[in-house]
């Protein structure tokens, strides 16, 4: 028994270095390098000097990286709130008495299985050339040309394509959280007259306060990050007004000559993301104690 449970003992330990050793290589590694980068004028290749906190000095005279914070906020900030209200609607309605909802879940959840390249292209493909066909037939000017040549509402379609892939994992994590409302508050608060507005408000929102904490913070950062959308849709056009922050580093940090300036804006991105997402969990922890 006690051979047994040695070997148990060094099978977990076995694994538990591996796992540690390969987080550290492909994670924590890279991120140590990027922060000693992001203090050099390295620009991906050949020698290099430091240059100390010029580059996140220079960060914040950038007329593009203002741009293109300014237009990840943006889209964050609509994304969330978009995705959050359609998914809650859509747990609402799933986790009713209708029938098929079981089937209707697993379809809801199939744009979260698809890669977020391969959905942006397929979208690409809908703007291009469906869409303007559609408004030439039916003398639709607004969909006549292709949504992603306009400078004003390209964004809009990365945001469409965005929150149509988002709604599908949380709608699985509202649905989860109203499963655990018990069905016996419900039954008091028919007694008592509640509407089903009031019962919302007053009952169910509140008992699920905990889940939407976890989908708020899940979606502001999976929208601030927001990449594979943008290569497949715009590459951050047109004019620059669809380039968000992780495409921005990823094109001048790789391949145009900026990986020190770059990794300098990669750390200051990952400091604005833990501060937002500290915030966040904070005001709702807050207002799970009030409510």
């Amino acid at each position: 028994m006690k051979s047994k449970m040695t070997n148990r003992n060094k099978t977990f330990w076995i694994i538990a270095i591996l796992v540690i050793a390969l987080f550290f290589t492909f994670n924590t590694l890279p991120m140590i390098k990027g922060v000693i980068y992001s203090f050099t004028n390295y620009k991906g290749y050949g020698s290099y000097d430091v240059v100390g906190w010029r580059n996140y000095v220079d960060l914040f005279t950038d007329a593009r990286v203002g741009k293109s914070y300014l237009f990840t906020f943006k889209y964050a900030v609509a994304g969330t709130i978009l995705v959050n209200v359609l998914s809650l609607l859509l747990a609402l309605g799933l986790n009713s008495n209708i029938k098929g909802k079981s089937a209707l879940r697993g379809i809801y959840f199939v744009p979260n299985i698809l890669g977020g390249l391969v959905i942006g292209y397929i979208f690409s493909f809908i703007f291009t050339y469906i869409l303007p066909v559609i408004g030439n037939v039916c003398h639709i000017s607004i969909l006549e040309n292709s949504i992603l040549a306009s400078e004003k509402y390209a964004w809009i379609a990365v945001l469409i394509v965005g929150v149509w892939q988002a709604v599908a994992m949380n709608t699985i994590i509202y649905i989860s959280g109203l499963q655990t409302v018990p069905e016996d508050v419900y039954e008091a608060s028919m007694l008592d007259g509640a509407n089903k507005w009031t019962e919302f408000w007053k009952i169910t929102f509140p008992l699920i306060m905990p889940f939407v904490s976890i989908n708020l913070v899940l979606s502001t950062k999976n929208f601030l990050m927001v990449f594979d959308q943008i290569v497949s849709l715009t590459q951050g056009g047109p004019a620059q007004s669809t380039e968000s922050i992780s495409y921005l580093i990823y094109k001048n940090g790789m391949s145009g000559g900026q990986f020190g300036f770059q990794s300098a804006n990669a750390v200051l991105f990952f400091i604005v993301i833990v501060a937002i997402s500290v915030f966040q969990l904070r005001f709702t922890n807050k207002k799970e104690e009030q409510l």
